[in-house]
């Protein structure tokens, strides 16, 4: 029989001896990847992965302090035209659409208001309304019958102790029918130009998230956060970080794919991880969808924002 040069014989393979190199390779180890940061650009493509650097957990106030800031800083990148999601021309209305929106989303009391507005446009109309008639323009908001006798109340108020003007002073607004220190804030920061932070949901979910405090009671989460910027910086800061929550870092299943400050985002991982996936979870602008203003700022709309539909459109 013909052999090879080898010594084997032809049509046969020789045996191969397994060598440590033939054994099965180990999988690589798994490695936490964020997105690259984002631009202010509505529609982008997606970013990159990059290492994301989580914060330890045994930060130092001054790391803290320095982490917190710089989120605010990105954010102000991401959302420059931040501004708040209530239509309202006056402090009367910005202070009447506040309380309507509890327990409910801005864009629907954006939708109501203009009827509301339209019927009663001072406080000294809207307290000597028909309750059943308020409630019926209420309605779609929820909880219409006690928002009714909460903004007639306060219009009643308005009227017999402020001479029909809404108070510019924190110590006045609070002692208003409906009225808290969210609410307040508010308006002091938006219809005033006076700093304040305002303690929403959204806010909360991401300052605990972010771990710029523990604390759960908004009283104290405000007083906890309000201790890491200077004053100037309040009002805006709550409309960077609502902005955000709405968009991107949602309640149930956050974008962190899609998110612009993972790499200082010590709860990323919560929702997904996967860019495509997470640019689907993108709400309002930056998903390319409505925002919840029916007359938005000039700003929003240089960005690419699109006004809401009035209420009954589409």
């Amino acid at each position: 029989m013909a052999k090879t040069a080898k010594g084997v014989p032809a049509g046969k393979v020789a045996p191969v001896k397994k060598t440590a190199s033939a054994k099965k390779a180990a999988p690589p180890e798994k490695v936490t990847v964020v997105p690259e940061k984002a631009t202010a650009a509505v529609k982008k493509a997606p970013p990159a992965r990059t290492v994301a650097p989580k914060p330890p957990r045994n930060e130092s106030r001054t790391a803290l302090v320095r982490r917190a800031r710089r989120i605010n800083r990105e954010l102000a990148e991401v959302y420059p035209y931040a501004h708040p999601e209530l239509d309202f021309e006056n402090p009367f209305q910005l202070l009447v659409a506040t309380v309507l929106s509890a327990q409910t989303t801005d864009l629907r009391v954006n939708q109501t208001t203009p009827a509301l507005f339209a019927e009663y446009p001072t406080p000294e109309d809207l307290a000597a309304a028909d309750p059943e008639e308020v409630e019926e323009i209420l309605r779609p908001t929820g909880f219409f019958r006690a928002k009714t006798k909460s903004v007639m109340g306060l219009s009643k108020v308005l009227v017999e102790e402020f001479g029909g003007e809404v108070p510019g002073r924190l110590e006045d607004l609070v002692k208003l029918p409906g009225v808290g220190r969210k609410t307040a804030f508010v308006v002091l920061g938006n219809a005033f130009g006076r700093p304040g932070i305002t303690v929403d949901t959204h806010f909360q979910r991401l300052v605990r998230r972010w771990r710029w405090t523990e604390e759960t009671d908004p009283d104290k989460i405000e007083a906890a956060v309000g201790a890491l910027f200077p004053k100037s910086d309040w009002t805006m800061l709550s409309h960077r970080v609502i902005f955000h929550g709405r968009r991107i870092c949602h309640a149930r299943k956050p974008a962190c794919g899609a998110c612009p400050i993972a790499p200082l985002c010590p709860a990323y991982g919560e929702g997904e991880t996967d860019p495509e996936k997470a640019r689907k979870l993108l709400k309002y602008e930056k998903g390319g969808f409505p925002g919840q203003r029916l007359k938005p700022p000039r700003s929003y709309l240089d960005a690419g924002g699109r006004p809401a539909p009035p209420l009954g459109a589409g």
